[in-house]
């Protein structure tokens, strides 16, 4: 079997007991980088041995690994949160059910389904975008943004943040709400509201730091 395991994405204490379970029972776990989890699996004292399964690499290991699954039970873990939500896992998934391995996701930690609902904004229909287009692709795909009616999801780094807040707000309009959520369940958590307009402002005067999620409003 293969297990998709939600990990922290801060709090280390923010893990089931059915996620610690299937790691510690495993035979192994795949980790989007074996640094980052050994520290959680040191924290919990667990010693299941650890490959690399990572966005470089998932495209020639996936086969092989679902036929280890399909004598052996395994665990996907990405850095933080779920795997296959902005990270590795979709293709181990299919290989797994294309060969008729059983998959189990474990329900868990997913940085933005606590950024939606803190950004007061409209949570019961969303669109989930995650990353845009860094470079071929993006004001196309900004384009098409601008007529979304639901409330938008965006993941995005510290350092394009203010970036993509000008762009959002010269193609969605100034005044759109937004908010901005950052090291949600670490010590420094903290969730900034506001139009486009003054997300910019802010953020220009005070560089964010740590992991973002960046939630945009729905053209009314």
């Amino acid at each position: 079997m293969l297990y998709l395991v939600p990990t922290p994405v801060g709090n280390l204490e923010d893990i089931t007991l059915r996620a610690l379970r299937v790691l510690r029972e495993v035979s192994l776990i795949l980790a989007e980088d074996t640094r980052t989890t050994s520290v959680l699996l040191k924290h919990y004292d667990i010693h299941t041995p650890l490959k690399s399964h990572h966005k470089f690499n998932e495209h020639s290991t996936a086969e092989a690994m679902a036929d280890r699954a399909a004598v052996e039970d395994i665990a996907l873990v990405s850095d933080a949160g779920t795997p296959g939500i902005s990270d590795p896992g979709f293709m181990l998934v299919r290989a797994c059910v294309q060969k008729g391995v059983e998959v189990q996701c474990l329900p868990g930690a997913t940085a933005f389904v606590p950024a939606l609902i803190d950004s007061s904004l409209p949570c019961d229909r969303f669109y989930f975008e995650g990353f845009l287009p860094q470079k071929k692709g993006r004001q196309t795909r900004l384009q098409l943004l601008a007529e979304q009616e639901q409330t938008m999801v965006f993941y995005e780094s510290p350092f394009r943040l203010t970036k993509t807040l000008e762009q959002l707000a010269e193609v969605l309009g100034n005044d759109r709400h937004a908010s901005v959520s950052r090291e949600i369940s670490k010590i420094h958590e903290q969730t900034v509201r506001g139009t486009l307009e003054e997300l910019v402002q802010h953020f220009t005067q005070v560089p964010p730091k740590g992991e973002i999620v960046l939630i945009v409003s729905g053209k009314e």
